[in-house]
């Protein structure tokens, strides 16, 4: 696995623990990294930069997320794969660096791991349609606080 799965998954397992059992973020990063794993410090900043960034758009990427996923409340949607898309949203949008297609086929890799089958089809039509989330190349960098 590569290391910016890892701290996809690490991001995605911490967020998890904030949407659903409602711990804050610094708890929620300190609990995922409690396992003893060692990880890099790179893919740590990476993961908990990605964590940070999706709370803090929080409130826009659900917007985003529930105008495109049409009369499927984000509330519905299983814990796992409304957290993907919201870090794939947050990722599209803010994290520039990396290509919509390496984020796209992450978050499918990471959902048919942690979710079901049938979930890698719902995430990618809806990342599909939140690629749009990504700035032109030439337009200026956003803020992601």
């Amino acid at each position: 696995m590569g290391r910016r799965r890892l701290a996809r998954e690490i991001a995605l397992q911490a967020l998890y623990l904030v949407d659903v059992a409602h711990t804050p973020a610094a708890e929620a990063f300190a609990i995922v990294n409690r396992r003893g794993d060692k990880h890099e410090e790179k893919n740590l900043d990476f993961a908990r930069s990605l964590l940070d960034g999706a709370i803090a758009k929080l409130g826009e990427i659900d917007a985003h997320i529930a105008a495109t996923a049409e009369n499927w409340p984000i509330k519905r949607m299983a814990a796992v794969d409304r957290n993907v898309l919201r870090l794939a949203a947050f990722e599209l949008a803010y994290e520039r660096d990396t290509p919509v297609s390496v984020v796209i086929d992450e978050a499918i890799e990471i959902v048919r791991k942690y979710s079901t089958e049938d979930a890698t089809k719902f995430i990618n039509g809806i990342l599909d349609k939140l690629k749009a989330l990504r700035p032109p190349p030439d337009a200026p960098e956003k803020d992601p606080s």
